[in-house]
């Protein structure tokens, strides 16, 4: 990992070196040496980061070596930052004094950051040294293992990697179906899926969640993953929105009951209604006696049909739970199923007969997944590790890998562990890869990660530069990011949880063994530090640290957060990253105990504080002082004020101001950040009536909440480098109107207007789009060739279109996801064509006053899985072709009349156009 991290140093020091230099007066000779020594530690430290584990002493060194490439950066940085200030500082006219004293003291600062440099030069040359005494070679080129040079194109699109690739469960998936849908088999009330880690629990219960057999056995079903550390009201509250699928009002109402209030809802909705809940992965008799208020276990089944699907490792949890509960305990894949899993994921094509593998390959292939006993976890994970391995040559050395750690275990055992198979796949990640790996051990357990937010992390804190690119100048950081997270999923060390309508990978997760793998390492190398404020005596591990100081902490808050703060963040001066997760609300009374942190902590490159909410909606000054920050969010703090002082953060790439107030007063800085890439503004920043100016943010990606009233339109004009764009300004469409401006990278529009919008100007504008959605009336609708043929997400509310949009939307090949709402359609028929909507996924009809009949065409719509229709109560019946569209899985009815629900519902006239969906629900269809 300390490649890694000097890799990033020596591309820094370059990239200031040409683009910086006039700030490096004084120490640019010494600066060039620094880089040169780092580049030739570089080169030992490919054969140091595979010998590290065998010797404790060398781990020590590289750590070492991670300090002096970290003080590197930081010195160097910091001298570059000073110099541009002072710069500034000196436009305009000076009294000779001040111009005395400023030459004064840059003299000072550049013999203080020049003795700096020599001194850490000193310590690189020192260590490499002491390197050589450990026998370690210095290497050229690329390990084998790199992902330099590789073909960008993906191997395969993953969808949740759980449920695309299971074998030999059909046999465990009927018997689970049996005990949950037959009334027959004794009355379980709870059927309990145990056995060790790896074994493959969630994956099967994912398997009976999603049958159709279970899905129309019951009126609605959750599923709740539930971490060692959960919060009982937390969880019932999630089951409840899953179950209920609350309105605004509801929700708001749920979220303001008291604990026990929520545990009587939730126990009483599964009286009255038939729903099966999935408690995934409970550790402890504790954690279910915390949970148990808001489920009817003790009624009979004769009483309430509700029942509950849980995973567990230890089968005594579910006997306390209901001791005459089902439980199933899976066998591990027998030799001929181990080997077709390890296929789908070591060869993706290995069911195309142009791809077969030769016989020596196939060989080796099954000795090693003979290895793994037929854990599904351990097979899958060493499955992705030998996908990124093409050769022979490759797949032997990690077959003597294998051999070497079951010698370490000295003949006791034949199989490898799963946490053998993990520690491997980490061993044998490329070196790019290796902190973005530790990165993931910032996020609870069980947490659903947002893949921008952390891309854009890993680009703030270094992880990712342009010396890891391929060659291709145009390709931004973020793209090389989203490219490392790919190559994570495909060697299946992070599973997929959603994608987005583009085929965007949104969010992710971690298999729980897989998290302790990266916890593990994370604390080994140095790389985290976790405190949790529940438990202030809890450390990562009992092991001993390696030397260095921890520069990034991870902070598990509960609501009082003041002096904890101050008590575990007092001594870390060297933090580059503080992240801060919460499962409410985290509350300080006062900002003393975060100025105290701007003040310690003025290395800074990520301050996450997102949801930390203070009494005083200011944020302090003493924010100014982190000149280093590159990535601050202040999303739902309730902060309604920012200082002038936020002006020195020159550096940041994303600002998030979503505080929660719709209205945050915001000084007039914004443009002086010139390397801002995000940009979160709030709905209105405040009532100064001074104009900003954004034209010069040459780099901005994301705008959200284009400030119209403080800016001239005609800025964004400039900004031909924006990625995504949200706006509220009837006088936008202006833009488009010019023939000079076009936005070739805007791939996502969100427009609000009360003026007419003409989408012919705004699809001349932007090619490239790739998701749309308009608020406002649309004065015409455009041809199929005059939308970008990317176009694959649509949302139209209040368009007032007279004329059937269906004639040119089912045209558009990309087209994924559709919403039609609030009389975005004013007629009273819509005809959807034989063949059109080739790739429609999902389709959403709301509030479609006039809307009286809709015909669908068999051959129309192939692709649909999931259809809502709500508020059309002119509609009197779904159209016949519904029938023939076999992809559909869910079909919501929401705020229709009662007569159109009984007709749909088993013994309903129109039931039999329905009865393949596996998923039919109604909501509020009663009046």
């Amino acid at each position: 990992m300390a490649r890694s991290i000097v890799d990033f140093t020596v591309q820094k020091i370059s990239d200031l070196l040409i683009d910086e230099a006039v700030f490096l007066y004084g120490v640019k000779d010494k600066v060039q040496n620094l880089k040169t020594e780092l580049r030739m530690m570089e080169s030992y430290l490919q054969d140091a980061d595979r010998k590290q584990e065998e010797n404790e002493s060398l781990k020590n060194w590289i750590s070492e070596i991670r300090e002096a490439a970290y003080d590197s950066d930081d010195v160097i940085e910091a001298y570059v930052l000073k110099s541009a200030s002072r710069r500034n500082n000196m436009t305009g006219t000076l009294n000779r004094i001040k111009i005395y004293v400023s030459i004064i003291n840059r003299l000072i600062e550049i013999h203080r950051v020049g003795y700096q440099v020599n001194e850490i030069i000193s310590r690189i040359t020192s260590l490499t040294r002491n390197l050589e005494t450990f026998g370690i070679k210095s290497e050229s080129g690329e390990a084998s293992n790199s992902i330099h040079g590789r073909n960008k194109a993906l191997r395969r699109s993953y969808s949740h990697v759980i449920e695309e690739d299971i074998i030999g469960v059909e046999d465990n998936v009927k018997i689970l179906e049996s005990c949950l849908v037959n009334n027959n088999n004794n009355g379980y009330k709870v059927v309990a899926i145990w056995g060790m880690g790896g074994l493959g629990k969630t994956t099967l219960a994912k398997k009976v969640y999603h049958s159709t057999n279970v899905r129309q056995s019951f009126e609605s079903l959750a599923w709740a993953y539930i971490s060692q550390h959960c919060q009982a009201r937390d969880v019932w509250e999630g089951i409840l929105f899953r179950l209920l699928s609350p309105s605004k009002e509801l929700r708001e109402e749920l979220v303001n009951m008291r604990d026990e209030e929520v545990a009587k809802k939730l126990y009483q909705v599964q009286v009255e209604k038939k729903c099966l809940v999935v408690l995934d992965d409970i550790w402890s008799v504790d954690t279910w006696n915390n949970l148990s208020p808001g489920f009817p276990v003790g009624i009979s089944s004769s009483v309430v049909g509700s029942k509950i699907l849980l995973t567990t490792r230890n089968t005594d949890v579910a006997l306390f739970m209901d001791p005459n509960c089902y439980r199933h305990n899976p066998r591990c894949l027998n030799e001929d199923d181990s080997w077709e899993l390890f296929q789908k994921k070591a060869f993706p094509k290995y069911d195309d007969p142009d791809s077969r593998i030769s016989t020596e390959m196939e060989k080796l292939g099954r000795e090693m997944v003979g290895r793994c006993g037929g854990l599904p976890l351990a097979i899958i994970v060493l499955g992705g590790l030998l996908a990124s391995k093409p050769t022979f040559y490759e797949w032997d050395t990690v077959r003597q890998n294998i051999n070497s750690y079951l010698r370490k275990a000295k003949g006791k055992e034949q199989h490898l562990g799963v946490s053998e198979v993990l520690a491997l796949s980490y061993y044998e990640l490329p070196y790019q890869l290796k902190p973005c790996f530790l990165h993931l051990a910032h996020f609870p357990e069980n947490q659903e990660i947002q893949t921008k937010k952390l891309t854009r992390t890993w680009v703030a804190e270094g992880i990712i530069s342009l010396v890891q690119n391929t060659g291709d100048s145009e390709e931004a950081l973020e793209d090389v990011a989203q490219r490392y997270l790919t190559e994570l999923v495909e060697r299946c060390m992070i599973q997929v949880v959603e994608k987005s309508s583009t085929g965007r990978i949104r969010t992710v997760q971690m298999h729980n063994l897989m998290r302790d793998l990266c916890v593990s390492k994370a604390y080994q190398e140095n790389f985290l530090d976790m405190i949790d404020s529940r438990n202030v005596d809890q450390t990562s591990t009992s092991k001993a640290r390696p030397t260095g100081e921890v520069r990034r902490i991870a902070l598990y808050l509960d609501q009082d957060v003041d002096s904890f703060l101050l008590h575990k963040l007092k001594s870390h001066k060297h933090l580059r990253s503080i992240i801060c997760y919460h499962d409410k609300t985290a509350r300080l009374s006062e900002w003393r105990s975060m100025k105290s942190v701007f003040k310690k902590c003025k290395l800074l490159r990520v301050l996450n504080l997102e949801g930390i909410q203070c009494q005083m909606g200011k944020l302090p000054k003493e924010i100014g002082y982190l000149i280093h920050l590159r990535f601050l969010s202040l999303r739902n703090t309730k902060i309604d004020e920012l200082p002038n002082s936020i002006g020195n953060l020159k550096c940041l790439q994303t600002l998030d101001l979503l505080t929660g107030n719709s209205t945050v007063q915001i000084p007039n800085v914004i443009t002086n950040m010139e390397k801002l890439r995000h940009l979160y503004l709030p709905e209105s920043c405040g009532n100064d009536v001074e104009k900003w100016q954004l034209s010069n943010l040459k780099n901005l990606q994301t705008l959200v909440n284009f400030p119209a009233d403080k800016c001239d339109v005609k800025d964004l004009m400039k900004l031909t480098n924006l990625r995504k764009l949200v706006i509220d300004d009837p006088n936008y469409g202006e833009i488009f109107k010019s023939t000079k401006v076009t936005f070739n990278h805007l791939e996502s529009l969100f427009y609000v207007s009360s003026d007419e919008i003409s989408i012919l100007e705004v699809s001349a504008g932007c090619p490239n789009l790739y998701k749309l959605h308009i608020e406002g009336p649309i004065s015409n609708f455009p041809q199929p060739n005059e939308i970008s043929s990317k176009l694959a997400k649509l949302k139209l509310q209040g368009s007032g279109l007279v004329d059937d949009p269906m004639i040119t939307l089912e045209k558009l090949p990309n087209l994924r996801l559709l919403e039609l709402q609030l009389d975005s359609f004013l007629g009273n028929k819509m005809v959807c064509s034989s063949n059109g909507f080739p790739q429609l996924r999902s389709l959403v009809l709301s509030d479609l006053s006039n809307l009286e009949e809709w015909k669908l065409e068999k051959g129309a719509m192939t692709c649909l899985s999931k259809l809502e229709i709500s508020n059309c109560t002119k509609l009197e019946v779904v159209p016949e072709g519904i029938r023939f569209v076999i992809s559909l899985k869910d079909l919501e009815i929401r705020s229709m009349f009662a007569a159109f629900r009984i007709k749909l519902e088993k013994g309903g006239d129109e039931h039999y156009k329905v009865q393949h969906v596996p998923s039919l629900v109604f909501r509020y269809c009663d009046y």
